[in-house]
Protein backbone atom coordinates (compact mmCIF):
# COMPACT_ATOMS: atom_id res chain seq x y z
CA UNK A 1 0.00 0.00 0.00
CA UNK A 2 2.76 2.57 0.88
CA UNK A 3 4.44 1.98 -2.14
CA UNK A 4 1.15 2.19 -4.04
CA UNK A 5 0.69 5.63 -2.35
CA UNK A 6 3.23 6.90 -3.42
CA UNK A 7 3.31 6.26 -7.46
CA UNK A 8 -0.06 7.34 -7.12
CA UNK A 9 0.56 10.59 -5.86
CA UNK A 10 4.16 11.37 -8.39
CA UNK A 11 1.26 9.79 -11.16
CA UNK A 12 -1.73 11.94 -10.35
CA UNK A 13 1.09 15.17 -9.88
CA UNK A 14 2.00 14.84 -13.48
CA UNK A 15 -1.09 14.56 -14.83
CA UNK A 16 -2.11 17.18 -13.55
CA UNK A 17 0.37 19.31 -13.99
CA UNK A 18 -0.22 17.84 -18.51
CA UNK A 19 -3.52 18.93 -17.80
CA UNK A 20 -2.96 22.84 -16.82
CA UNK A 21 -0.23 23.15 -19.83
CA UNK A 22 -2.63 22.26 -22.00
CA UNK A 23 -5.20 24.69 -20.80
CA UNK A 24 -2.84 27.31 -19.45
CA UNK A 25 -5.08 28.24 -16.28
CA UNK A 26 -3.50 28.71 -12.90
CA UNK A 27 -6.93 29.00 -11.60
CA UNK A 28 -7.71 25.68 -13.05
CA UNK A 29 -3.93 24.54 -11.33
CA UNK A 30 -5.07 25.53 -7.72
CA UNK A 31 -8.51 23.67 -8.22
CA UNK A 32 -6.82 20.66 -8.70
CA UNK A 33 -4.27 21.12 -6.56
CA UNK A 34 -6.99 21.03 -3.59
CA UNK A 35 -8.09 17.70 -5.41
CA UNK A 36 -4.61 16.01 -4.97
CA UNK A 37 -4.90 17.11 -1.24
CA UNK A 38 -7.85 15.55 -0.98
CA UNK A 39 -7.30 12.67 -2.82
CA UNK A 40 -4.24 11.91 -0.56
CA UNK A 41 -5.91 12.87 2.85
CA UNK A 42 -8.11 9.73 1.13
CA UNK A 43 -5.30 7.40 0.38
CA UNK A 44 -3.83 8.17 4.36
CA UNK A 45 -7.35 6.57 5.66
CA UNK A 46 -7.01 3.63 3.65
CA UNK A 47 -3.14 2.63 4.29
CA UNK A 48 -2.06 1.62 7.62
CA UNK A 49 1.63 1.98 7.49
CA UNK A 50 2.39 5.34 5.42
CA UNK A 51 5.53 7.08 4.68
CA UNK A 52 4.63 10.80 3.32
CA UNK A 53 6.55 11.97 0.34
CA UNK A 54 6.69 15.92 0.84
CA UNK A 55 9.00 17.80 -1.63
CA UNK A 56 9.24 21.31 -0.80
CA UNK A 57 11.49 23.85 1.47
CA UNK A 58 10.80 22.53 5.02
CA UNK A 59 9.62 25.71 6.01
CA UNK A 60 6.65 26.09 3.70
CA UNK A 61 5.70 23.02 5.74
CA UNK A 62 6.44 24.51 8.92
CA UNK A 63 4.40 27.52 8.04
CA UNK A 64 1.35 25.01 7.93
CA UNK A 65 2.14 23.96 11.38
CA UNK A 66 2.65 27.38 12.50
CA UNK A 67 -0.96 28.07 10.90
CA UNK A 68 -2.93 25.14 12.81
CA UNK A 69 -1.74 26.52 16.12
CA UNK A 70 -3.49 29.91 15.25
CA UNK A 71 -6.92 30.26 16.19
CA UNK A 72 -9.77 30.12 13.42
CA UNK A 73 -10.76 33.43 14.24
CA UNK A 74 -7.26 35.04 14.35
CA UNK A 75 -6.66 33.50 11.20
CA UNK A 76 -9.82 34.94 9.29
CA UNK A 77 -8.95 38.55 10.77
CA UNK A 78 -5.31 37.88 9.79
CA UNK A 79 -6.45 37.80 6.03
CA UNK A 80 -8.42 40.54 5.79
CA UNK A 81 -6.23 42.88 7.54
CA UNK A 82 -3.30 41.31 4.66
CA UNK A 83 -2.41 44.02 2.60
CA UNK A 84 -1.46 46.68 6.19
CA UNK A 85 0.67 44.02 7.09
CA UNK A 86 2.85 42.60 4.58
CA UNK A 87 6.24 44.14 6.04
CA UNK A 88 5.18 42.57 9.61
CA UNK A 89 7.42 40.10 10.32
CA UNK A 90 5.87 36.40 10.97
CA UNK A 91 6.54 35.71 14.46
CA UNK A 92 6.83 31.50 14.46
CA UNK A 93 8.90 32.19 11.12
CA UNK A 94 11.61 34.40 10.80
CA UNK A 95 12.94 35.64 9.04
CA UNK A 96 9.64 35.90 6.58
CA UNK A 97 7.38 38.58 6.58
CA UNK A 98 3.68 38.50 5.53
CA UNK A 99 4.48 39.59 1.68
CA UNK A 100 6.74 36.15 2.18
CA UNK A 101 3.78 33.87 2.53
CA UNK A 102 2.10 32.23 -0.10
CA UNK A 103 -2.10 33.27 -0.13
CA UNK A 104 -4.84 31.18 -0.57
CA UNK A 105 -7.95 32.39 -2.20
CA UNK A 106 -10.99 30.59 -0.51
CA UNK A 107 -14.66 31.47 -0.26
CA UNK A 108 -14.87 28.54 2.35
CA UNK A 109 -11.61 30.04 4.94
CA UNK A 110 -12.70 27.36 7.54
CA UNK A 111 -13.22 24.69 5.24
CA UNK A 112 -9.59 25.43 3.83
CA UNK A 113 -8.06 25.95 8.07
CA UNK A 114 -9.38 22.36 8.67
CA UNK A 115 -7.58 21.01 5.57
CA UNK A 116 -4.54 22.41 6.59
CA UNK A 117 -5.24 20.59 10.23
CA UNK A 118 -5.96 17.63 9.00
CA UNK A 119 -2.74 17.53 6.69
CA UNK A 120 -0.92 18.18 10.00
CA UNK A 121 -2.62 15.45 11.71
CA UNK A 122 -2.21 12.83 9.34
CA UNK A 123 1.88 13.63 8.84
CA UNK A 124 1.87 13.34 12.76
CA UNK A 125 0.25 9.90 12.42
CA UNK A 126 2.71 8.44 9.50
CA UNK A 127 5.50 6.19 9.92
CA UNK A 128 8.01 8.73 8.26
CA UNK A 129 8.54 11.78 6.20
CA UNK A 130 10.46 11.97 2.83
CA UNK A 131 11.90 15.43 1.81
CA UNK A 132 13.34 16.38 -1.16
CA UNK A 133 15.76 18.42 0.41
CA UNK A 134 19.25 17.78 2.20
CA UNK A 135 20.41 18.81 5.78
CA UNK A 136 23.30 20.78 5.26
CA UNK A 137 20.47 23.27 3.31
CA UNK A 138 18.10 23.51 6.07
CA UNK A 139 18.88 22.33 9.28
CA UNK A 140 17.21 24.86 11.23
CA UNK A 141 13.99 24.00 9.58
CA UNK A 142 14.71 20.21 9.67
CA UNK A 143 15.59 20.94 13.21
CA UNK A 144 12.18 22.15 13.63
CA UNK A 145 10.09 19.68 12.25
CA UNK A 146 11.47 16.82 14.77
CA UNK A 147 10.73 18.52 17.39
CA UNK A 148 7.33 19.36 16.39
CA UNK A 149 6.78 16.25 14.89
CA UNK A 150 7.73 12.57 16.39
CA UNK A 151 7.99 10.52 13.24
CA UNK A 152 11.37 9.86 11.32
CA UNK A 153 12.43 12.87 9.10
CA UNK A 154 14.69 11.84 6.10
CA UNK A 155 15.94 14.53 4.42
CA UNK A 156 17.27 12.21 1.19
CA UNK A 157 17.50 14.92 -1.41
CA UNK A 158 18.34 16.67 -3.66
CA UNK A 159 16.39 14.54 -5.86
CA UNK A 160 17.47 15.48 -9.35
CA UNK A 161 20.42 14.18 -8.65
CA UNK A 162 19.72 10.44 -7.89
CA UNK A 163 19.29 10.37 -12.19
CA UNK A 164 21.49 8.26 -14.19
CA UNK A 165 23.90 9.68 -16.25
CA UNK A 166 22.24 9.63 -20.17
CA UNK A 167 18.88 9.01 -18.77
CA UNK A 168 15.77 10.66 -20.44
CA UNK A 169 14.72 13.91 -19.16
CA UNK A 170 11.70 14.41 -16.88
CA UNK A 171 10.81 17.42 -18.38
CA UNK A 172 7.11 17.88 -19.75
CA UNK A 173 8.36 20.23 -21.92
CA UNK A 174 10.65 19.11 -25.42
CA UNK A 175 13.85 21.18 -24.45
CA UNK A 176 15.62 22.83 -27.27
CA UNK A 177 19.42 21.53 -27.16
CA UNK A 178 20.48 24.06 -29.82
CA UNK A 179 20.85 26.51 -26.95
CA UNK A 180 23.98 24.44 -25.67
CA UNK A 181 26.11 24.74 -28.87
CA UNK A 182 25.23 28.63 -28.32
CA UNK A 183 26.42 28.30 -24.47
CA UNK A 184 29.62 26.80 -26.05
CA UNK A 185 30.76 30.23 -27.71
CA UNK A 186 30.35 32.23 -24.79
CA UNK A 187 32.40 33.25 -21.87
CA UNK A 188 32.89 31.25 -19.01
CA UNK A 189 30.17 32.80 -16.07
CA UNK A 190 29.11 35.36 -18.58
CA UNK A 191 25.39 34.57 -19.25
CA UNK A 192 22.20 35.60 -17.52
CA UNK A 193 19.64 32.00 -17.98
CA UNK A 194 16.14 33.02 -17.53
CA UNK A 195 13.39 30.72 -17.31
CA UNK A 196 10.15 30.94 -15.53
CA UNK A 197 8.87 27.42 -15.39
CA UNK A 198 6.36 25.43 -16.74
CA UNK A 199 3.12 27.62 -15.20
CA UNK A 200 3.70 31.29 -14.46
CA UNK A 201 2.54 33.83 -16.60
CA UNK A 202 3.31 37.24 -16.90
CA UNK A 203 2.02 40.53 -18.98
CA UNK A 204 3.12 41.76 -22.12
CA UNK A 205 4.50 44.83 -20.21
CA UNK A 206 6.41 42.99 -17.66
CA UNK A 207 7.92 40.59 -20.52
CA UNK A 208 8.80 44.00 -22.84
CA UNK A 209 10.45 45.19 -19.29
CA UNK A 210 12.02 41.78 -19.25
CA UNK A 211 13.69 41.51 -22.73
CA UNK A 212 14.86 45.52 -22.72
CA UNK A 213 16.18 44.82 -19.12
CA UNK A 214 18.15 42.04 -20.56
CA UNK A 215 19.61 43.69 -23.40
CA UNK A 216 20.27 46.87 -21.65
CA UNK A 217 22.81 44.91 -18.92
CA UNK A 218 24.90 43.74 -21.68
CA UNK A 219 25.17 40.18 -20.50
CA UNK A 220 24.85 37.43 -22.93
CA UNK A 221 21.79 35.72 -22.02
CA UNK A 222 19.54 32.44 -22.45
CA UNK A 223 15.89 33.09 -22.20
CA UNK A 224 13.66 30.42 -22.29
CA UNK A 225 10.10 31.52 -22.81
CA UNK A 226 7.11 28.91 -22.56
CA UNK A 227 4.60 29.29 -25.04
CA UNK A 228 1.91 30.54 -23.53
CA UNK A 229 4.29 32.52 -21.06
CA UNK A 230 2.85 35.70 -22.33
CA UNK A 231 -0.52 36.33 -21.62
CA UNK A 232 -2.45 37.10 -24.56
CA UNK A 233 0.20 36.03 -26.83
CA UNK A 234 0.99 32.95 -28.67
CA UNK A 235 4.91 33.40 -27.84
CA UNK A 236 7.24 36.56 -28.88
CA UNK A 237 4.83 38.45 -30.64
CA UNK A 238 5.10 41.60 -28.46
CA UNK A 239 8.77 42.26 -29.24
CA UNK A 240 9.15 45.17 -31.29
CA UNK A 241 10.22 44.98 -34.92
CA UNK A 242 13.96 44.26 -35.64
CA UNK A 243 14.30 43.53 -31.67
CA UNK A 244 16.07 39.71 -32.47
CA UNK A 245 17.92 40.81 -35.78
CA UNK A 246 19.52 43.35 -33.68
CA UNK A 247 19.95 41.19 -30.48
CA UNK A 248 22.55 39.02 -32.94
CA UNK A 249 24.14 36.73 -30.92
CA UNK A 250 24.08 38.72 -27.71
CA UNK A 251 21.15 36.56 -26.87
CA UNK A 252 19.40 32.92 -27.38
CA UNK A 253 15.40 32.64 -26.86
CA UNK A 254 14.05 29.07 -27.12
CA UNK A 255 10.53 27.96 -26.10
CA UNK A 256 11.92 25.47 -23.53
CA UNK A 257 16.06 24.50 -22.50
CA UNK A 258 17.33 21.56 -21.03
CA UNK A 259 17.77 22.97 -17.48
CA UNK A 260 19.69 20.72 -15.87
CA UNK A 261 22.34 20.53 -18.52
CA UNK A 262 22.11 24.23 -18.90
CA UNK A 263 22.92 25.22 -15.00
CA UNK A 264 25.78 22.85 -15.49
CA UNK A 265 27.45 24.65 -18.04
CA UNK A 266 30.52 26.84 -17.43
CA UNK A 267 29.14 30.03 -19.45
CA UNK A 268 25.93 30.38 -17.25
CA UNK A 269 27.12 32.96 -14.12
CA UNK A 270 23.46 33.45 -13.21
CA UNK A 271 19.83 31.97 -13.38
CA UNK A 272 17.10 34.57 -13.11
CA UNK A 273 13.78 32.07 -11.72
CA UNK A 274 10.15 32.02 -10.24
CA UNK A 275 11.99 29.91 -7.60
CA UNK A 276 9.94 26.76 -7.84
CA UNK A 277 11.57 24.83 -5.29
CA UNK A 278 12.93 22.27 -8.80
CA UNK A 279 14.58 25.18 -10.06
CA UNK A 280 15.87 26.47 -6.66
CA UNK A 281 17.74 23.22 -6.10
CA UNK A 282 18.68 22.84 -9.14
CA UNK A 283 20.27 25.81 -9.11
CA UNK A 284 21.86 25.64 -5.90
CA UNK A 285 23.55 21.96 -6.61
CA UNK A 286 24.92 24.04 -9.77
CA UNK A 287 26.64 26.60 -7.91
CA UNK A 288 24.18 28.92 -10.35
CA UNK A 289 23.59 32.66 -8.05
CA UNK A 290 19.89 33.55 -8.35
CA UNK A 291 18.07 36.63 -9.62
CA UNK A 292 14.57 35.67 -7.89
CA UNK A 293 11.31 36.61 -9.12
CA UNK A 294 8.59 34.47 -7.20
CA UNK A 295 4.93 34.76 -8.36
CA UNK A 296 2.89 32.36 -5.74
CA UNK A 297 2.53 29.85 -3.84
CA UNK A 298 6.11 28.34 -2.19
CA UNK A 299 7.76 30.21 -4.49
CA UNK A 300 7.85 33.54 -2.57
CA UNK A 301 9.65 31.44 0.24
CA UNK A 302 12.08 30.29 -1.21
CA UNK A 303 13.06 33.05 -2.87
CA UNK A 304 13.12 34.71 0.71
CA UNK A 305 16.08 31.79 1.71
CA UNK A 306 18.10 31.94 -1.35
CA UNK A 307 18.19 35.97 -1.13
CA UNK A 308 17.95 36.15 2.92
CA UNK A 309 19.19 33.30 4.90
CA UNK A 310 21.71 31.31 2.05
CA UNK A 311 22.53 34.36 0.25
CA UNK A 312 22.84 32.79 -2.91
CA UNK A 313 20.73 35.47 -4.85
CA UNK A 314 19.01 38.68 -5.28
CA UNK A 315 15.90 39.38 -5.19
CA UNK A 316 13.38 41.05 -7.13
CA UNK A 317 10.76 43.18 -5.85
CA UNK A 318 7.92 45.14 -6.36
CA UNK A 319 6.78 46.59 -10.46
CA UNK A 320 9.26 45.21 -13.19
CA UNK A 321 10.88 47.84 -14.48
CA UNK A 322 14.07 47.47 -17.16
CA UNK A 323 15.94 49.76 -15.09
CA UNK A 324 15.57 48.25 -11.95
CA UNK A 325 16.23 44.60 -14.11
CA UNK A 326 19.97 46.35 -15.19
CA UNK A 327 20.68 47.33 -12.18
CA UNK A 328 20.35 43.94 -10.64
CA UNK A 329 21.65 41.71 -13.18
CA UNK A 330 25.22 43.96 -13.20
CA UNK A 331 24.97 43.71 -8.96
CA UNK A 332 25.12 40.07 -9.35
CA UNK A 333 27.17 39.51 -12.37
CA UNK A 334 29.45 42.48 -11.92
CA UNK A 335 29.27 43.89 -8.90
CA UNK A 336 31.40 43.08 -5.69
CA UNK A 337 28.49 41.40 -3.76
CA UNK A 338 28.33 39.42 -6.45
CA UNK A 339 31.39 37.64 -5.28
CA UNK A 340 29.92 36.98 -2.18
CA UNK A 341 27.14 35.29 -2.96
CA UNK A 342 29.16 33.57 -5.54
CA UNK A 343 30.74 32.01 -3.27
CA UNK A 344 28.21 31.10 -0.66
CA UNK A 345 26.40 29.20 -3.68
CA UNK A 346 29.72 27.29 -4.27
CA UNK A 347 29.85 26.58 -0.93
CA UNK A 348 26.50 24.52 -0.97
CA UNK A 349 27.09 23.26 -4.31
CA UNK A 350 30.00 21.16 -2.25
CA UNK A 351 27.30 20.33 0.51
CA UNK A 352 25.03 18.83 -1.77
CA UNK A 353 27.34 16.85 -3.77
CA UNK A 354 28.97 15.44 0.21
CA UNK A 355 25.77 14.84 1.58
CA UNK A 356 24.81 11.83 -1.27
CA UNK A 357 28.19 10.20 -0.99
CA UNK A 358 28.82 7.33 1.23
CA UNK A 359 29.06 8.54 4.79
CA UNK A 360 27.54 12.31 3.79
CA UNK A 361 23.81 12.87 5.33
CA UNK A 362 21.22 12.00 2.43
CA UNK A 363 22.80 8.71 1.86
CA UNK A 364 22.77 7.82 5.57
CA UNK A 365 18.84 9.27 5.60
CA UNK A 366 18.46 6.91 2.51
CA UNK A 367 20.36 3.66 4.26
CA UNK A 368 17.94 4.50 7.09
CA UNK A 369 14.62 4.85 5.07
CA UNK A 370 15.63 1.64 3.39
CA UNK A 371 15.64 -0.09 6.71
CA UNK A 372 12.61 1.15 7.96
CA UNK A 373 10.63 -0.30 4.85
CA UNK A 374 12.01 -3.59 5.13
CA UNK A 375 11.25 -3.74 8.95
CA UNK A 376 7.56 -2.61 7.65
CA UNK A 377 7.27 -5.15 5.01
CA UNK A 378 8.41 -8.11 7.30
CA UNK A 379 6.26 -6.91 9.50
CA UNK A 380 3.75 -7.34 7.37
CA UNK A 381 4.68 -10.17 6.38
CA UNK A 382 4.47 -11.90 9.90
CA UNK A 383 1.26 -10.21 10.73
CA UNK A 384 -0.17 -12.66 7.81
Amino acid sequence: MMVFVVLFLMLLFILLKLFVLSLGFLGLFLGLVGLLLFLFLLLFRFSEKRVIFLFKLQSCNLKYDALRRVSKNSMLTFVENLESRMEEAVEDLPPLKVKDLPVFQSKEPEAFYKLVCRFIDECKKSSGIIWNTFEELESSALTKLRQDFSVPIYPIGPFHKYSLAGSNSTSLLTPDKTCISWLDKQEHKRVVYVSFGSIVAISEAEFLEIAWGLVNSNQPFLWAIRPGTIRGSEWLEPLPSGFLENLGERGYIVKWAPQEQVLKHPAVGAFWTHNGWNSTLESVCEGVPMICMPSFGDQKINAKYASDVWKVGVQLEGKLERGEIEKVIRKLMVGDEGNEIRENVMNLKEKANVCLKEGGSSYSFLDSLVSEILSLKSSTSRAH
